[in-house]
């Protein structure tokens, strides 16, 4: 069957559909997407700007008519931090609801998590062990770690790349000092919840998911997207000591001119790299690979378990 997931994200709204069945890995068919920045777009209220729910509206409808031109049977709406978090969520959920059909599902930050989880555990099987699992969204950290498909332990925290940007980040380049100080509320975050996940021991593996951690991997010398998914990418946490000061010292511009990095995430990739930097420090982490399945299919997959035989 040929299904879509709808993801309206922090950074994006993104559609993937694809090409599923029970027992078979899903295959990609066609990606529609948007850069909205929901998290960019509150008022001092938290609460979702008309102009950014109007635009939210559209585009969606934009990704009802791609699916339907695309041939999907069954879109699977969801939504993450950014709306999940927004002052006026139900009055934004309400109006995409009347307005387009749609009833976006808002997924917990745990949820998200194990989701993310289970992709990661489906890629790379029961041989990879233990695995800790990282995602850095724009909203949100996910953190997974467990030996089956539904990890042990999920948490996330509020530590996602564009929300730290807009927050802590205003300058271009950022202010030294604005830096440290997210460099110092990062840590702490991150530090609450290490002892947790330290309790149920070494991981066999390391994985990190999300377009900031592909990125990260890519300008520390990863193998390019064009060489496919089955190229092992991995990140290092010394390649990442060296590029965080190198980051903090560029503008939006300059890092935009580095491989691999994507227009719309240039501002927020040295937020993302203090959040990597920090999970690998905290979790005595040396190195970890890059797995190309995440949130979204885990989603696929979730629902092509629950289906009938």
């Amino acid at each position: 069957m040929r299904l879509g997931v709808l993801d309206v994200g922090s950074n994006t709204v993104h559609l993937l559909v694809v090409d599923a069945h029970p027992g078979a890995r899903p295959l990609p068919a066609h990606s529609h997407k948007a850069e909205l920045r929901l998290a960019e777009l509150l008022e001092g209220n938290g609460a979702i700007h008309t102009s950014g729910v109007d635009r939210l509206v559209a585009t969606v409808r934009d990704a009802l008519e791609a699916a339907e031109d695309k041939g999907v049977e069954a879109v699977l709406p969801f939504a993450t931090s950014a709306v999940r978090e927004a002052a006026n969520a139900d009055e934004v959920l309400a109006r995409l609801a009347a307005e387009t059909g749609v009833e976006l599902a808002v997924l917990d930050g745990d949820e998200e998590a194990r989701l993310t989880f289970l992709a990661a555990r489906r890629w790379y099987g029961w041989s990879a062990g233990r695995l800790l699992v990282l995602d850095i969204g724009g909203g949100s950290l996910e953190i997974a770690y467990g030996l089956d498909e539904e990890p042990d332990r999920a948490v996330s925290l509020p530590l996602g790349a564009g929300r730290l940007t807009s927050a802590w980040l205003p300058g271009d380049p950022p202010d030294p000092a604005a830096v440290k100080a997210l460099r110092r509320h990062v840590r702490a975050e991150i530090a609450r919840i290490v002892g947790e996940f330290n309790r149920m021991g070494s991981p066999d593996h390391v994985v990190g998911t999300s377009k900031t951690f592909r990125q990260l991997a890519r300008i520390g010398g990863a193998a390019r997207s064009a060489e496919g998914l089955y190229v092992q990418r991995v990140l290092t946490r010394k390649a990442l000591e060296e590029w965080v000061p190198r980051l903090a010292a560029m503008t939006v511009a300059e890092r935009r001119e580095l491989p691999g990095v994507s227009e719309g995430r240039a501002g927020q990739l040295l937020a993302g790299a203090l959040v990597a930097e920090a999970s690998m420090d905290l979790f005595d982490v040396d190195e970890l690979e890059i797995c190309p399945w995440a949130l979204r299919e885990g989603v696929i997959l979730r629902r092509l378990d629950q289906l009938p035989d």
